[in-house]
């Protein structure tokens, strides 16, 4: 018997979800819309709603996965965001992401910097009818300012630090969402854009997989 994936997408959004004090009606629709198995690799689609992240390849000799359910849920929260916006994703990598971002905001670009990654993740958002996110391929710590400025830039993935660059992508008003830090230690930050600066605050304790570069210089203590 094959495996019941609307019923396994339905004890996901009620079991993972909801008990991580996510109540954004908008939010736990789309979780509940986006078919979570058709973006990860083959062998891995019977444990495609499992509460742990899922390794859907390597970029660079860095694993890249897709985000554990509920803090990917909890950061979609924080970012509030609605119909009218333009989002600037971080990290595309399999597409799952910029799926749900579609549903919730007007426009997605997804950045990713691995063209492989970005090939597949772009043919399946267009074949799946994900008709209003471009995925685009560039170096991750850039951003993408073609497009922007952006009301929501959204980070698939813990960072070690935002690149000023990202920040000038911003609109005036807009937040910017990421986690920072690494391991058990990451937090997930919120920042906002008002009059030209940006000021931001951690938010909650966050675990999740680090992105492909986003690492501080070493300094040297004499």
């Amino acid at each position: 018997m094959g495996t019941d994936y609307q019923s396994a997408r339905q004890k996901m959004v009620d079991n993972q979800i909801r008990t991580t004090d996510v109540t954004s009606h908008s939010v736990l629709k789309a979780f509940l819309t986006v078919a979570r198995e058709e973006f990860v690799p083959t062998p891995l689609k019977p444990l495609a709603y499992i509460d742990s992240d899922l390794k859907i390849g390597e970029t660079d000799g860095v694993g890249r996965y897709m985000m554990e359910p509920s803090p990917l849920a909890k950061m979609l929260q924080l970012a509030a965001v609605s119909r009218d916006h333009v989002v600037l994703e971080i990290g595309c990598g399999s597409g799952y992401t910029a799926a749900i971002l579609s549903l919730l905001a007007g426009s997605v670009v997804a950045l990713e910097s691995d063209a492989a990654l970005a090939e597949a993740s772009g043919r399946l958002l267009s074949e799946s009818g994900y008709d209003n996110v471009a995925v685009v391929t560039g170096d991750l710590e850039k951003g993408y300012a073609a497009e922007g400025p952006y009301d929501l830039i959204f980070f698939n993935g813990a960072v070690e630090y935002v690149p000023e660059a990202l920040f000038d992508q911003l609109r005036e008003g807009g937040r910017l969402v990421a986690a920072i830090g690494s391991g058990l230690s990451a937090q997930a930050h919120l920042f906002v854009k008002d009059a030209g600066e940006v000021s931001g605050r951690p938010a909650f304790n966050v675990s999740i997989q680090p992105l492909p570069g986003f690492r501080k210089a070493e300094e040297f203590v004499f």
